[in-house]
C-alpha cells in the first residue's frame, strides 16, 4: 500500500521537475534564432522590467451595468520595459488565456528583462503596446524587450478583456470601447510622466511616441492615431464611445499628442461587416505606418482588409509586410509548454504554416528599421525598408558566397532584401506608399 500511495506522488514530483527543467532551457521569445535577419538582433542595452498599475476615474464599462454602464475606476495593469544600466538575471513571466471552456490557463514565458533594474540614463522614445482580444501583455513579451533593447520605453497595459469563447452583446462591447479609449489614457499619462521625470518613465521622450498594436490592439492604435470612429460604434459600444465618435465633443480626445509611428499588426477594421471609422478612416492618418498580416488572416481579413488600409492610408506614408499564407497568429510567442495540450489553447499562438521563431524575428527585423528611421532619425535604416524588390522571391545575391552561408545581404545593388541570409528571403512580400 505504501507503494501505491508513495509512487505517484514521485511521479508528480518528477513530472514537476522536467516542466520547470523544460522551461528554464527555454530560449526567451525575445532572443532571436541563428536565422533571424540582421535588425532582430537584440540591442546594446540590458533590459529592464517593472509591474505597475494606472487608474482613471469615473470610466464607463460596457461589461457592468443593467440599463445603463455602470461607471467606476478603470484600474490598468502594465508591464514597462526599459533599456537598463547593467544586465541583470532575466525573468520568467507568468500569464494566463482563457482556454475553450472560458475559465484561464495559465503559462509561463522566460524572459531577459530584470524586473526592478536600475534604468539607464538617456533619452528614449515612448512605445504604446497593445494586445490584442482576450491576450495578455507576456504574450507579446518578444517585441516588448526586443525593443527595450534598442533604446524604447514600452508600456504596454494589460486590457483584462472578456473571455474570447463569451459572445453576449455586452462581452463584444468592451474590447471594442475601452481599447481606443485605454491606448488614449495610458499615452498621456506616460507623457506626462515622463515629463515630470517619474518612475520607470523618466527616461523616456513623449515628444517621440510610438503606438503599436495587434489585432483589437491594432484598431486601438489606428484610432488613437486619428481615425475617426463611425458614429455606429456608439450603439455598438452600449453609448460608451457616443461622445468620441466622429462629430462628437470628445472625438479629439482619442487622437494621441506627438506620434511619430504607427506599428499596425493584423488590425480589425470590420465588426461583422460594419466599419469601424467612418470616412476617411485611416486617411486622416498622418503619421508613417507599417502594417504586418498574413495574407490568409482570416479574423481581420487581408483584401478586403489590412491591405485595403494600406491602401486608403493616403495622407501617411505606410509599409505594408505580408506574409504570404499565414494566418491570424502572427504576433504572439510560439505556443509556451503548458499551452500544447489542446487544439484550443496552441492556435492562440501558432501559424498553421510559418515557424514562429521565423515570425517574430522577421517582424523585429522590420519594426526596428522602420522605428528607428521614422522615430530615431536613423537614416542608414532607411537602406532595410526603401528600395526593396516588393516580393521577396526575387531578390537575388548573384555574388554570395556558396555553399550555408550565413552572412547578411548588403543591400543595394544586391536585389536580395537587405539583412536577410541567402535562401532566407521567401514567401513574402514588403510595399510601399508614399503620402500624397
Amino acid at each position: 500500500m505504501m507503494r501505491i500511495v508513495i509512487l505517484p506522488a514521485l511521479t508528480c514530483a518528477a513530472a514537476a521537475l522536467m516542466t520547470a527543467a523544460v522551461n528554464a532551457q527555454q530560449t526567451p521569445p525575445a532572443r532571436p534564432g541563428v536565422d533571424a535577419p540582421q535588425l532582430a538582433a537584440l540591442g546594446p542595452n540590458p533590459v529592464g522590467v517593472v509591474d505597475m498599475e494606472m487608474i482613471q476615474p469615473d470610466q464607463a464599462d460596457p461589461l457592468k451595468g443593467e440599463e445603463r454602464p455602470a461607471v467606476g475606476d478603470r484600474r490598468l495593469p502594465l508591464k514597462v520595459w526599459y533599456p537598463a544600466a547593467a544586465p541583470g538575471k532575466g525573468t520568467i513571466y507568468r500569464s494566463a488565456l482563457p482556454g475553450e471552456n472560458g475559465k484561464d490557463v495559465a503559462f509561463t514565458v522566460p524572459g531577459i528583462a530584470t524586473p526592478g533594474a536600475l534604468a539607464a540614463k538617456g533619452r528614449y522614445p515612448l512605445a504604446i503596446l497593445a494586445h490584442g482580444y482576450s491576450n495578455t501583455p507576456e504574450a507579446l513579451s518578444w517585441l516588448g524587450e526586443n525593443l527595450a533593447s534598442k533604446g524604447y520605453v514600452v508600456v504596454a497595459p494589460a486590457f483584462r478583456d472578456p473571455p474570447i469563447s463569451i459572445r453576449t452583446a455586452a462581452a463584444q462591447a468592451g474590447p471594442l470601447a475601452r481599447r481606443p479609449l485605454d491606448i488614449a489614457f495610458v499615452a498621456a499619462e506616460a507623457q506626462r510622466r515622463a515629463r515630470r521625470g517619474q518612475g520607470p518613465f523618466a527616461a523616456a521622450d513623449a515628444d517621440r511616441t510610438v503606438l503599436i498594436g495587434y489585432s483589437m490592439g491594432g484598431y486601438g492604435v489606428l484610432t488613437a492615431a486619428g481615425a475617426p470612429l463611425d458614429p455606429g460604434m456608439a450603439g455598438r459600444t452600449r453609448d460608451v464611445l457616443k461622445p468620441y465618435v466622429a462629430g462628437g465633443p470628445k472625438a479629439a480626445e482619442l487622437k494621441v499628442a506627438n506620434v511619430k509611428a504607427v506599428v499596425a499588426i493584423a488590425p480589425a477594421s470590420i465588426l461583422r461587416g460594419a466599419n469601424l471609422w467612418s470616412s476617411p478612416g485611416v486617411g486622416a492618418i498622418t503619421a508613417p505606418t507599417l502594417f504586418i498580416v498574413g495574407s490568409l488572416d482570416r479574423s481581420v481579413g487581408y483584401d478586403p482588409g489590412v491591405r485595403t488600409l494600406f491602401d486608403q492610408e493616403v495622407c501617411a506614408p505606410r509599409y505594408l509586410l505580408t506574409f504570404r499564407d499565414a494566418g491570424h497568429s502572427i504576433a504572439l510567442i510560439g505556443a509556451p509548454p503548458e499551452m500544447r495540450a489542446s487544439y484550443w489553447d496552441w492556435d492562440w499562438f501558432e501559424d498553421p504554416v510559418w515557424r514562429k521563431d521565423r515570425l517574430i524575428a522577421i517582424q523585429a527585423h522590420f519594426i526596428t528599421a522602420f522605428l528607428d528611421r521614422y522615430v530615431k532619425g536613423d537614416q542608414a535604416k532607411a537602406a532595410f525598408i526603401d528600395g526593396l524588390v516588393p516580393n521577396s522571391n526575387d531578390g537575388t545575391w548573384t555574388d554570395a558566397p556558396t555553399g550555408r552561408y550565413a552572412g547578411y545581404s548588403p543591400g543595394a545593388p544586391v536585389t536580395l532584401w537587405k539583412g536577410f541570409q541567402p535562401n532566407k528571403a521567401s514567401g513574402m512580400t514588403f510595399e510601399f506608399k508614399a503620402a500624397q
